[in-house]
């Protein structure tokens, strides 16, 4: 009878892949095949018969080579990639654990109806093209972390946390093989007859097997089979049983885009309404555990936070946190309440809460008051010193979502972070540097310490952390000879990514703009972003509009390499976005109170509209100009009043102005010098300041009359007919016309406080290489400076005059 059941089995399992190749023993065994076994034949005879023979039985020698691995990362890992707030979320990063051709399913079980398996197996397939772009997805290679940081130090503060989430590095107590495989015998033998707090067991039994070992397990038909019977009572389980379950595909590391955990989401948001907030909280920690994301598991468990606010303690307000970011998501209805929360139980939260909480509203994008912004980082400056690095970089990360310039913080950084970059990792010195660069906040300390660190961990460096540091440094005008060393290394690692730049094109425009603006230029790669197919790459791009990038560096080759010969932008898609460009300023700066002021008083100065021209004189840079033509005694000359958008300039302007040209010589009547000017605005006369803005306002001064050209300042000075008459009429009519045919352009630049590093007159990177480029175009840079034109706005109509007269003469002197 042995002999029979021998020659019977063989070619069975002949026929199964994976498995002839590596069939190389096989004894007798008196047990019958799986179809063989009747469903109600699973009793406890069969199942001690099952276990007193296995040493007799079959013995499979598996080689794991045989099956596809699921490609996952060790809770170790977790820890580094858990920061990851830019990294896509992706529903098929992993592909299932369903062999192919395996035709020893347990679909063949008579105890399942033929409409149930029709369900399980639309759960359990997945098509070649899925799991294709799933393994592309995975194989493609990124640095090692050089720092690895625990994302979850926050579950150390308190216990109360252990009843929400789960100690990944609290793993159960390791089984032997042997004994796993003693459970996926009992799983083949009871098989329907299973229960499901029996399903739940096995299940828990697995997931003690040693880290090693599970890729074999979840290769295991019997396994398969056990996750489709766990299925099939997946509304049998208790409300415990289901978490459990849960539990053990975290420790059974299963991929997290195996279709049958979406049956799980399914139940669990099924019955989430009668789950306790704790539960839901926990089931949602499972879920990041397993790195799936579950939008609608998430939403439930929001609504049930609505429900439940009075139970909602620091634990659970800083889990909440953690978990919101994970989901990338917050409802709108949910942040009021939030906030709320915050603002109360800030005062008891600890350092690595306050950081999980300011990563936790920084990942899902969640905007709060400026007031509590303020009292999260104040709560965060009271212990700034015993901050880990990690909680440090998601409130500067937090920082710079909201744009909020947190004074006291940010000189705390000034101390902090130039002690602590020699231990930083590249992801946290590009989130700082990155951070300091959208406050505007330059500190040569903090830069430097960045730029010795990064040159010693470029191996580590990703590409969005080598253009993020590019754009970072450049526009804060952290100039090469700075530190050669720090642009050098990070252009040359830009150069081993171009592989990359397919996926994400907007990384090498982000990096050379950042290059640009420090006057670093590699042609290679500026070739390479201008060719033709790296474009039509780039307009591809459905989340991002790139085009206003590719703009500016196609105007960066055009002014800086008046005679390049690589490739260009065509002059449709230029002028496309050129146009784009226009109508938003057109809607947007060019209302502002400042420009209209400025346009409206420099019509009036100069004679009438037909010589103010309100354009974009140099597109690409992304900002408007007011633009002046004088000829050379300084008499006005019309500009056209349709801006003309269809090329960059690309020579220098033909004329210089004369070096003795003042208004002395221009008007007639009243020479208005700078002292002059300085007692009709009733300030003294002081050179403008390099290092920092001016801190005191222009004294007030007193009207004696109604009248502005009889008007009496508290100097005394009398504005007489003469002066109003060189404040308006500034040009002598009687030039000789072949002077006048020398024109100097000028660009009048309305600039606001966000063209400036914080708290100087330091600019930002894009202004300081469009001021360089206006004057290869051959213009003239004319300032009405922030805290300069601010405070005239507020002066009379004279005076307006009188300032902008000083500004647009003296720069032909």
């Amino acid at each position: 009878m042995a002999a029979c059941v021998l020659c019977r089995r063989i070619p069975r399992l002949r026929c199964l892949p994976g498995f002839s190749k590596d069939f190389t023993q096989a004894q007798h065994v008196h047990v019958k095949r799986a179809d063989e076994t009747d469903d109600h034949e699973g009793g406890q005879g069969a199942l001690q018969h099952q276990e007193s023979s296995s040493l007799d039985g079959y013995r499979l020698h598996y080689n794991p080579s045989l099956y596809r691995h699921s490609v996952r990362k060790s809770a170790a890992s977790w820890s580094h990639t858990d920061n990851e707030e830019d990294v896509p979320c992706f529903s098929t990063m992993v592909p299932s654990l369903r062999q192919q051709s395996n035709h020893y399913s347990v679909s063949c079980s008579r105890h399942l109806s033929s409409s149930k398996n029709t369900l399980l197996d639309l759960a359990f397939d997945k098509s070649p093209e899925q799991e294709s772009s799933s393994v592309s997805l995975l194989h493609r290679k990124h640095p090692e972390p050089d720092v690895r940081v625990n994302t979850r130090a926050f579950l150390k503060c308190r216990p109360a946390y252990a009843s929400v989430t789960l100690d990944l590095t609290q793993r159960p107590h390791p089984i032997q093989w042997e004994h796993a495989m003693q459970v996926l015998n009992k799983v083949f033998v009871l098989k329907g007859s299973m229960k499901p707090s029996d399903v739940s067991n096995f299940f828990v039994e697995l997931s003690s097997l040693q880290p090693d070992m599970l890729s074999l397990v979840r290769s295991n038909p019997y396994f398969n089979m056990l996750l489709r019977y766990s299925v099939e009572h997946l509304r049998l389980f208790t409300d415990s049983e289901l978490l459990e379950v849960l539990k053990s595909f975290v420790w059974l590391d299963m991929p997290s885009a195996h279709t049958v955990l979406t049956l799980y989401e399914d139940e669990l948001s099924r019955r989430a309404h009668q789950m306790t907030l704790h539960q839901l909280l926990f089931a949602a920690d499972l879920w990041r555990c397993i790195r799936k994301q579950v939008p609608q598991f998430l939403s439930h468990l929001y609504n049930s936070v609505l429900l439940n606010l009075k139970q909602v303690e620091v634990p659970e307000l800083v889990h909440l946190c953690y978990v919101m970011g994970e989901g990338r998501k917050c409802p709108p209805d949910l942040i009021r309440p939030l906030e709320q929360l915050l603002k109360r139980h800030v005062p008891k939260l600890l350092p690595e809460e306050v950081g999980i909480v300011c990563l936790g509203l920084f990942k899902s994008q969640t905007s709060l008051s400026e007031s509590a912004v303020t009292c999260i980082v104040d709560k965060a400056h009271s212990f700034v010193e015993e901050m880990s690095d990690f909680a440090m970089v998601n409130v500067m990360k937090y920082l710079r979502f909201s744009y909020v310039y947190h004074r006291s913080w940010i000189e705390a950084m000034d101390k902090e972070l130039p002690r602590r970059a020699g231990g930083m990792g590249v992801q946290g010195l590009m989130h700082v540097a990155l951070t300091c660069s959208a406050l505007h906040s330059r500190s040569d300390d903090v830069l430097m310490a960045i730029a010795e660190r990064i040159p010693t961990l470029w191996p580590h460096c990703r590409i969005k952390d080598v253009s993020k540091l590019l754009w970072a440094f450049g526009t804060l005008q952290f100039l090469p000879e700075q530190n050669p060393k720090f642009y050098s290394s990070l252009t040359d690692t830009l150069r081993q990514y171009k592989a990359e730049f397919e996926q994400y094109p907007e990384h090498l425009l982000t990096g050379l703009q950042g290059l640009a603006y420090v006057s670093i230029f590699p042609k290679d790669l500026l070739e390479l972003v201008l060719s033709p197919d790296f474009i039509k790459l780039a307009l591809k791009s459905s989340q991002l509009d790139l085009r206003k990038d590719l703009l500016t560096l196609d105007g960066v080759v055009a002014m800086e390499f008046p005679h390049w010969t690589g490739p260009r932008l065509s002059s449709e898609l230029k002028e496309e976005v050129k146009q784009m460009l226009w109508k938003f300023a057109q809607s947007d700066v060019c209302l502002k109170p400042q420009v209209l002021e400025a346009e409206s008083s420099l019509q009036d100065l100069l004679g009438g509209e037909a010589f103010v021209k309100k354009t974009m004189i140099l597109p690409h840079t992304r900002s408007i100009d007011l633009e002046v033509h004088l000829d050379s005694t300084g008499k006005p000359i019309p500009v056209d009043s349709e801006p003309d958008l269809s090329a960059l300039p690309l020579e220098k302007g033909s004329s210089e102005p004369p070096s003795d040209q003042g208004w002395g010589k221009t008007t007639s009547g009243v020479t208005l010098t700078d002292d002059l000017f300085a007692q009709l605005i009733n300030s003294k006369k002081t050179p403008e300041p390099l290092t920092s803005p001016p801190t005191l306002k222009p004294k007030p001064f007193h009207i004696k009359e109604k009248d502005d050209r009889k008007m009496l300042f508290n100097t005394g000075l009398k504005l007489t007919s003469e002066i109003m008459e060189a404040l308006t009429k500034p040009s002598d009519p009687g030039s000789s016309p072949q002077d006048s045919k020398r024109i100097v352009k000028l660009a009048i630049q309305v600039s606001s406080r966000n063209h400036y590093c914080y708290h100087s007159q330091q600019l930002m990177g894009l202004h300081v290489m469009k001021r360089r480029q206006l004057k290869l175009a051959g213009y003239r840079v004319v300032e009405l400076s922030n805290w300069e034109w601010s405070s005239m706005l507020r002066k009379s109509r004279t005076e307006k005059l009188a300032y902008l007269h000083c500004k647009v003469y003296n720069s032909m002197s």
